[in-house]
């Protein structure tokens, strides 16, 4: 029963830190998915998380500091 609860407990600890994906990285990722479905044009701007920017917030990055931000066209 202690190893199970244990492993539990590290699970929890190390998920915040599997998030923290650097925004190129996601970039990257988002990029890849969206051209998939077929999209031609489009951008994708990494934008402070409190800064105001046209578009749709699609990802957050650098441990919820910056924002991934799609626009169509």
């Amino acid at each position: 029963m202690k190893p199970l609860i244990a492993a539990i407990a590290l699970m929890l600890i190390a998920t915040p830190a599997l998030a923290k994906k650097s925004c190129d990285e996601l970039k990257a990722e988002i990029e890849a998915k969206i051209s998939a479905r077929g999209v031609k044009t489009f951008t994708l701007e990494i934008a402070g998380k409190d800064e105001q920017k046209d578009g749709k917030v699609v990802g957050t990055c650098d441990g919820g500091t910056k924002k991934i931000v799609y626009k169509r066209g």
